[in-house]
């Protein structure tokens, strides 16, 4: 992991913080590691993510605990509609979330709000998307709840969140997704995974059937599908573009906002570790030339992950956009193996997808850096010679002088 970022929490004037999504602890690590401000995750319950591995008890007290030393908040999701049934346990669950030293708790439903209050009073609350906020009465309505943070629909233009902006309280800090899926509903009050597949989207158990592929049927002729659209395969048509603002962060933080979001818990590691480095450097160089158009090169980092069309959503008063021709994921590199550590003149890898000698490796550094390199002189656990890492999971010893750190990524160009 190496040693402590030492990261303020004190920002500098008009740095947004960087919030990450942590599934799982080694999706923490990642998010720290390439330069979160802050993390999200969820408890085993009552986050709108039910996919990723989530946090046990035991777990949220050592990802706080890890966090803090490195100068990292950490923001626990409480974000779900909870039924009766499952009222319970919510007490015991908020007080451990403040007796582990979480900064905060995001909540949606008024009533886990008031059990939030009761329960964990020293901990900070803020409204989630989940909750709809589009306007400054919204806005200060939860303010004068108790919360210290909202997290804006994301239907909203800059031009809005300006709005919001000046008629709220400056210690109400405004928080807005910067990248990321979008989602074909309302802030995600979708009920289409409900009917379609029984998963309830708004306790976490979200199917995404908006991602689904659609044919028309005709009553009197069940057996005959018909595209939507001219074309073979049929139509996405709630398939909804990818966001990102990572050329925009200066139109953000001006429009008021002071956290900047990466969706993504249900994703890899390694999404988290390549769209929270390039946000880093991007905001880092923002505040250095803010007048400044974003280098190339970081812009490009967002495409070395899978992600679909990208766009601005909503953010510039248009609308995010659809792909509906296809669902697939554009894939332009694939992650090869993570740098596991070095032992004298040799650098450890694991392998992740196949690779080979001689592939041209572009190698994400922990702190955002990458650089490129030829692998050659593989070897296995035996120390044989080897022309490729075939097997997953696999160590792979790499004979190099470069100084490649632990918890690097390695991926090879695809097309």
């Amino acid at each position: 992991m190496g040693g402590p970022r030492n990261r303020s929490w004190r920002k500098a004037p008009n740095s947004p913080e960087l919030l990450s999504p942590a599934g799982d602890m080694e999706r923490l690590e990642a998010a720290v590691r390439f330069g979160a401000d802050a993390v999200y995750l969820a408890g085993k319950d009552y986050g709108m993510r039910a996919a990723p591995g989530n946090f046990t008890p035991e777990e949220l007290a050592r990802a706080v605990e890890f966090c803090h030393q490195q100068g990292v908040r950490v923001y626990v999701t409480c974000n779900t509609l909870p039924r009766n049934q499952e009222l319970d346990a919510l007490p015991g669950f908020l007080s451990h979330c403040q007796s582990c030293g979480v900064d905060g708790l995001i909540i949606s439903d008024l009533g886990v709000l008031a059990l939030a209050r009761e329960f964990a009073p020293q901990t900070e609350y803020h409204i989630s998307t989940q909750t709809g906020i589009v306007n400054y009465a919204a806005a200060q309505a939860c303010y004068d709840l108790g919360a210290r943070r909202v997290v804006l629909a994301r239907e909203l233009s800059l031009e809005e969140i300006a709005g919001i902006r000046a008629c709220t309280p400056p210690d109400l800090a405004l928080e807005a997704f910067a990248h990321g899926s979008m989602c074909v509903s309302f802030s995600g009050r979708c009920l289409l995974s409900n009917y379609m597949a029984g998963r309830d989207a708004n306790r976490g158990q979200c199917a995404q059937p908006c991602r689904w592929e659609y044919t028309l049927t005709e009553k009197q002729r069940p057996n005959q599908h018909f595209p939507i659209i001219q074309g073979e395969q049929g139509t996405y048509i709630l398939n909804s573009n990818d966001l990102r603002m990572i050329e925009h962060i200066p139109a953000m933080v001006q429009a008021g906002v002071s956290s900047l979001k990466i969706e993504g818990r249900a994703k890899s590691a390694y999404y988290v570790a390549s769209v929270t480095a390039a946000y880093r450097r991007a905001i880092d160089f923002f505040q250095e030339h803010p007048d400044s158009t974003l280098p190339p090169e970081i812009l490009e980092e967002t495409e070395k992950i899978s992600h679909r069309t990208y766009s601005p959503g909503f953010f510039f008063g248009g609308e995010p956009g659809q792909t509906s021709d296809r669902s697939q994921y554009t894939r332009k590199y694939e992650l090869a193996a993570v740098c596991q550590g070095r032992m004298g003149e040799y650098v450890l890898l694991r392998e992740r997808n196949r690779f080979f000698a001689g592939d041209e490796a572009d190698i994400l550094q922990p702190g955002g850096e990458s650089l490129r390199a030829t692998l050659r002189e593989l070897y296995n656990e035996d120390w044989e010679p080897i022309q490729s890492a075939p097997h997953a999971e696999m160590l792979v010893y790499w004979k190099t002088d470069l100084n490649i750190q632990a918890g690097a990524y390695l991926r090879i160009r695809k097309e």
